[in-house]
C-alpha cells in the first residue's frame, strides 16, 4: 500500500502551482482539490486567479473540487473548508484516484495537517471588537486569566490576532464542548514551490497587467451591480479592496496598479513566511525551484511520489 493518499502542491501567488498540479493530476489520473479561500466564489474569476483554462491538458479536462461552490456575498472559514475538503477527499479516493490539494492559503492546508479541533469555534465579532482595543500585553494577561493553558499548543504570543482568537476559543469552551468528528486519515506528501523574490515580483506584476487587460475592473463593477456590498468585496481581498477604492475615486488608475502590485508582492511574502512556520511546526515540505520548467517539476514530483510507494 502506498505511504501517501494525498499530494499537496502549494506555493505563493504566481508560483505556477495550479498549472503544475494539473499536469501531475493528468499524469497520475488524479483530481484537484483547491485550497484557495476565494476561488470558492462564483463569478469572481479574474480577481481570484482561477485560470480555469489551465484545467485542460492534452484536450482532457482535469476534474476539480472546491471551486465555484458559493455565491458572492457569502462568508467562508477554515472549518467549512475542512468539511468540504474531506467530502471531496472521500469522493476522489472512492474512485481509486489520487487527490491533489493545490493552493496558497496556508492556513487551510495547515488546519488539515495539524488536525486542529478549534477551527469549529465560531467567530464572535462583538468580542473581537472589544479585544482589539487592548494591547498585546493586556491580551496575554487576559488569556492567562481565562485558563489559557487549554490552547497553549496553538497560541502564538507574538501575534495580536492569534491572541484574540485564543481568548475567543477559551471563552467559548467555558460553556460549550467541541464535538469530536471522525475524519479519514490523510497521509500527504507535500511539495512547495519557491522563487527568488525578484522573479516572484516580476511574475506578479506581469500577471496583474494581464488581469487588468482581461477585465478585472469590469468584474468588480459587475459584482457591485449584482448587489454585493463594497464592505464584502473589501473583505474578499486585495484586488477587490483596491478596485473598490479606485471606483470610489480614491485612487487614479496609475495609483491603483502601482499600489495593488506592491500589496500583492507583500502578500506573497506573508504566504512564504507562513509556509516556513508550517515547517517549524513539523511539516515536511519538499521544496522545488519554481523557475524550472513545468515538465522538469512534474517529473520531479512523479519521481518522489514513486519513491514513496516503494
Amino acid at each position: 500500500m502506498a505511504q501517501h493518499n494525498l499530494i499537496i502542491i502549494m506555493g505563493a501567488t504566481a508560483s505556477g502551482k495550479t498549472k503544475l498540479a494539473v499536469q501531475v493530476a493528468e499524469a497520475l489520473k488524479g483530481e484537484i482539490i483547491s485550497a484557495d479561500s476565494r476561488q470558492i466564489f462564483k463569478r469572481m474569476d479574474i480577481g481570484t486567479g482561477k485560470d480555469l483554462q489551465e484545467y485542460t491538458v492534452n484536450n482532457k479536462s482535469i476534474p476539480y473540487h472546491l471551486i465555484d461552490i458559493l455565491e458572492p456575498g457569502e462568508r467562508y472559514h477554515v472549518d467549512a473548508f475542512k468539511n468540504d475538503f474531506y467530502q471531496a477527499f472521500e469522493k476522489v479516493t472512492a474512485l481509486n484516484k489520487i487527490p491533489i490539494l493545490c493552493g496558497g492559503t496556508g492556513m487551510y492546508i495547515h488546519s488539515l495537517l495539524q488536525n486542529q479541533t478549534f477551527t469549529s469555534v465560531p467567530v464572535n465579532l462583538e468580542l473581537r471588537a472589544q479585544l482589539d482595543l487592548l494591547s498585546k500585553e493586556e491580551l496575554i494577561l487576559k488569556l492567562q486569566n481565562n485558563n489559557g493553558q487549554l490552547i497553549d499548543h496553538v497560541v502564538d504570543l507574538s501575534s495580536k490576532k492569534r491572541l484574540i482568537r485564543a481568548i475567543e476559543i477559551t471563552g467559548y469552551l467555558k460553556d460549550h464542548q467541541l464535538e469530536t468528528i471522525e475524519r479519514p486519515e490523510i497521509k500527504p506528501i507535500i511539495f512547495g514551490l519557491k522563487n527568488e523574490v525578484e522573479v516572484t515580483r516580476a511574475k506578479i506584476l506581469k500577471r496583474l497587467d494581464e488581469r487588468f487587460a482581461s477585465g478585472l475592473i469590469e468584474e468588480v463593477e459587475q459584482l457591485l451591480k449584482e448587489g454585493i456590498s463594497k464592505e464584502m468585496l473589501v473583505f474578499y481581498g486585495l484586488e477587490y479592496k483596491f478596485i473598490v477604492n479606485y471606483l470610489d475615486g480614491e485612487l487614479t488608475l496609475e495609483e491603483l496598479k502601482l499600489k495593488l502590485g506592491i500589496a500583492i508582492c507583500q502578500y506573497a511574502k506573508r504566504q512564504n513566511t507562513f509556509f516556513r512556520k508550517m515547517e517549524k511546526d513539523g511539516t515536511h515540505i519538499i521544496w522545488l525551484n519554481a523557475s524550472l520548467s513545468q515538465n522538469h517539476l512534474k517529473q520531479r514530483i512523479l519521481e518522489k511520489v514513486s519513491d514513496q510507494k516503494n
